[in-house]
């Protein structure tokens, strides 16, 4: 029974062998990782929030400005800001020592980690959902092959009991009874058929593979299912602790948590003077009456310093302040509040886990249970001492006992892989 799992991930038909090559699970995620526009979005704005970083960091770069003009001055010569007009102008400036800024700059920094945290997140979630297709597609189709046994046995079954009907052997009630399980495993198909349609569609969409290439599912190799196991019982002891060192959601509320430090602390510090490096070159123009005005006039100008900006009252420093000591106390209560919720959320899920580990160790004795009653029934045929109705009936009750099992077998690697993705431990499976 150890190859149980194993066998129940997949089955393919003989035509779909026929018509393309096998697709494994890890081949499945790469392709969907590649292909996936929910990661393509999430990458574009990381990508943003890193542009935004290099935009509050380029003020204290060298930042170099020229132009040229001409204008016509009657008075007094000088354009509105009070510079003068000049034929040609070079400026240079760069903030020296502006705390502000700079924490809104190491602000930006930390909210850029958080898109980069949400892009593992969207990653994460690719990951499961591709899987998840992928062996729920594996497992509908192994349980079609079951089911069309199981309604082969059905139809053996009916005819016997037909038979005895006609010999009065039976009453005609037990051909309607017959009939009405054949429909209900008709049914089962019909459901099953549905569900592998749109679940081959949701793998044609996730991994880019043209929908006219059939999609055919392998038996993925057992280092998968051993990552899943031992990598779930590996964090039993320890799912709390590396879910909240783990988790992206906590990591994104401890980063605006840092980030609202930071404007806190430039709020606070934007009381201090701040320092500039600056320079300027202007050449000036003989027709703006400069002579009027100036005892020496000339034309090229250089002007190199330090300019220190000293805030004597500003109104709105203490209205930021404030602002930013709310921001900062709202961005602690969320940190506390994901942490909780991350706590409560990966302990219901190792409860689940163990729920269905259980579940599914019942539905393995279960099937084997059968197999082994239609190993008695088979022997027992053999030696005349079993009707034909009898071991087709063995043969449905394994069916039905194989479908379960292969439910089973499922739910509890999905739970798996969601509290791995929980602990942070996911991608490792795939590796």
């Amino acid at each position: 029974m150890a190859a149980l799992a194993l066998v129940a991930l997949s089955f393919a038909s003989p035509s779909q062998a026929q018509d393309s090559p096998p697709l494994s699970l890890r081949q499945a995620v790469t392709l969907a990782l590649q292909n996936s526009r929910e990661v393509k979005l999430a990458q574009v704005q990381y990508n943003v929030a890193q542009g935004q970083v290099g935009v509050d960091r380029a003020a204290f770069l060298p930042n170099l400005y020229t132009g040229s003009g001409a204008a016509y001055s009657s008075g007094f010569p000088a354009l509105p800001g009070g510079t003068p007009p000049a034929l040609f102008e070079l400026q240079y400036k760069q903030a020296l020592f502006n705390p502000l800024l700079k924490d809104q700059q190491h602000a930006a920094e930390e909210r850029a980690k958080s898109m980069k945290l949400d892009l593992e997140r969207v990653r994460d979630n690719v990951r499961v959902e591709t899987a998840s297709d992928y062996l729920e597609l594996a497992k509908v189709r192994h349980s079609l092959d079951l089911l069309g046994k199981e309604q082969a046995s059905g139809e053996k079954i009916l005819e016997v009991v037909r038979e005895r009907i006609a010999a009065n052997q039976e009453l005609p009630i037990e051909a309607t009874r017959t009939e009405l399980e054949l429909a209900r495993v008709r049914q089962r198909v019909i459901k099953l058929e549905d569900r592998e349609q749109a679940l081959e569609l949701q793998l044609h969409d996730l991994t880019g593979i043209p929908e006219t290439q059939p999609i055919q599912v392998e038996t993925e190799e057992q280092s998968f299912t051993d990552a899943l196991t031992a990598g779930t019982a590996a964090i039993q002891q320890q799912v709390v602790a590396l879910a909240l060192q783990n988790d992206t959601s906590v990591a994104q509320a401890e980063n605006e948590r840092t980030a609202r430090e930071r404007l806190f602390s430039g709020a606070r510090l934007s009381r201090f003077p701040t320092v500039d490096i600056v320079g300027q070159y202007l050449l000036l123009s003989q027709f703006n009456n400069y002579n009027e005005f100036y005892k020496h006039f000339e034309r090229n100008n250089v002007n190199v310093g330090v300019q220190i900006t000293i805030p004597l009252f500003a109104a709105t420093t203490g209205a930021n302040i404030t602002l930013a000591k709310r921001q900062l106390d709202e961005a602690e209560a969320q940190v506390g509040n994901k942490r909780q919720q991350v706590r409560v959320d990966v302990q219901q899920k190792a409860s689940n886990l163990r729920e269905l580990e259980a579940d599914r160790e019942v539905a393995r004795l279960d099937l084997q249970l059968a197999q082994e009653n239609l190993q008695l029934e088979q022997a027992k045929y053999d030696q005349n001492r079993a009707t034909l109705q009898e071991i087709e009936q063995a043969r449905l009750d394994e069916s039905d006992k194989w479908v379960a099992f292969l439910d089973a077998d499922f739910a509890r690697e999905q739970a798996q892989m969601s509290l791995l993705q929980a602990t942070g431990q996911l991608a490792q499976a795939f590796q």
